[in-house]
């Protein structure tokens, strides 16, 4: 097959949660085992930290792998979902995974995938650990999928496991409360491998406790030894903010650089640092150029892109995938601080999320441009300005994400800001987010 011919079969073949939600998760590990177990097993032959989470996990992620490169180590790292290309899953020191490596590879299982029927991410899963096996990286940072517990990446015994935050997200699969969800991310917490909490949240800490203790692995909860605050103001139009950490009290890093703009990015870092601490305890060399060099290159070093990213000036464009409620509180206070005299809203959603807890969150006063992401689970746009409507937003339903991006953009003048979101998938397809 040609990589379009295999890519066709990766999508159309087999369910895939991306595209057509619940219907394409599959809960347990057993196909993933089975798929690994035939292939020689190479989650065994890499080193790996496994981040979780409901919001961060993918900014701590490319946070993490940025700096481990900085350092000189030969770094894969495993995030989902894409935004335009789907090798953008998979890196090796940010350069994404080579299409014939993933043609070759699903020739060669081809077989294999007719007789266990794996889903879409389990595929995945497979490829991105015999990549980095194959590839003989010295350490891999795996992003859950969904969840953790059940999620596919879940069968690696990592070096340590990161939780970034827990809030409300996918309820249909993962649980209805806090504690709930928090049980199920706490699940890639294995026994005696230190695990680490982003942030204490008085609603879940202790499950956490209860998780680690049962699994004897030291637990910390990053918040509690760093506090990270602004070194100055971040201007709207900044493409990066200074950051003064301390540890325990004590200066750690002063006027930290940090790439990746949003404040709520400081919620990230104590667990990124955390991280960075235990690997230094188990052997690996990480002095604090390399956290500096990482930290102010992210973007470059590993090409993540569409968390707070400016696409334009006077008027200010600003996309964010920020999705659930605590993503979008975050993201909506955020753009509440940013001078200017009219807001355009650029919005897109998926229909298996709450949707009217969400618009809830929005700014009545905002100017909305509704449009749907070209993917099964998006909500139409005219049902999404219907929705709006009847809970105080208007504004007007153009379909196609960028027909919305470029009437928002026209009917914007210099002092205004436009901002894109909603949804990963309408982020995905901004056109503007490529030529950055």
């Amino acid at each position: 097959m040609t990589y379009n011919e295999t890519l066709t079969y990766l999508y159309e073949q087999l369910p895939m949660f991306q595209k057509v939600g619940a219907a394409g998760f599959k809960k347990g590990l057993g196909n993933t085992e089975a798929l690994v177990a035939a292939m020689g097993h190479p989650e065994r032959r890499f080193r790996a930290v496994h981040v979780a989470g409901t919001n961060g996990k993918g900014s701590s992620s490319n946070l993490l792998a940025a700096v481990l490169q900085a350092a000189g180590y030969r770094v894969g790292l495993y995030t989902s979902p894409h935004l335009r290309e789907f090798t953008e899953r998979i890196r090796l020191n940010g350069q994404e995974l080579p299409a014939d490596y993933l043609v070759n590879w699903v020739a060669k299982w081809r077989p294999l995938f007719d007789e266990i029927e794996p889903s879409f991410f389990e595929m995945c899963v497979a490829l991105a650990y015999c990549y980095f096996a194959d590839s003989q990286v010295d350490i891999a940072i795996v992003e859950v999928g969904l969840g953790g517990r059940l999620d596919s990446t879940n069968i690696i015994t990592p070096l340590v496991s990161l939780i970034t935050n827990i809030s409300f997200d996918h309820q249909a699969l993962l649980g209805n409360t806090l504690p709930e969800i928090a049980a199920e991310k706490a699940g890639i917490i294995k026994p005696g491998v230190p695990a680490i909490v982003s942030q204490s949240q008085p609603e879940v800490l202790s499950v956490f406790e209860k998780v680690a203790r049962e699994a004897a692995a030291p637990l910390t909860f990053a918040d509690q030894q760093y506090q990270v605050e602004l070194a100055v103001p971040t201007r709207p139009e900044s493409t990066s903010q200074l950051l003064n950490i301390s540890r325990s009290g004590t200066e750690y890093l002063e006027k930290l650089e940090l790439s990746l703009i949003g404040e709520y990015q400081l919620l990230n870092v104590t667990g990124v640092l955390a991280v960075l601490d235990e690997l230094r305890q188990q052997g690996f060399s990480i002095p604090e150029t390399a956290v500096r060099e990482g930290f102010r290159h992210t973007r470059k070093l590993t090409g993540f892109r569409g968390r707070w990213t400016v696409l334009g000036q006077r008027p200010l464009v600003i996309c964010d995938t920020g999705h659930n409620e605590a993503g979008l509180r975050l993201v909506m206070a955020q753009l509440s601080r940013i001078p200017k005299q009219q807001l355009h809203i650029v919005l897109g959603v998926v229909n298996d999320k709450d949707v009217t807890k969400m618009l809830t969150l929005l700014p009545t006063e905002a100017m909305y441009y509704f449009c749907q992401a070209n993917i099964p689970r998006a909500l139409p746009a005219t049902e999404l300005a219907q929705r709006a409507a009847a809970v105080g937003l208007h504004g007007t339903a153009y379909g196609p994400v960028m027909a919305a991006v470029r009437a928002a953009r026209a009917a914007a003048t210099a002092e205004d800001v436009v901002f894109i979101g909603g949804s990963t998938f309408v982020v995905a397809e901004v056109e503007e987010l490529y030529s950055e």
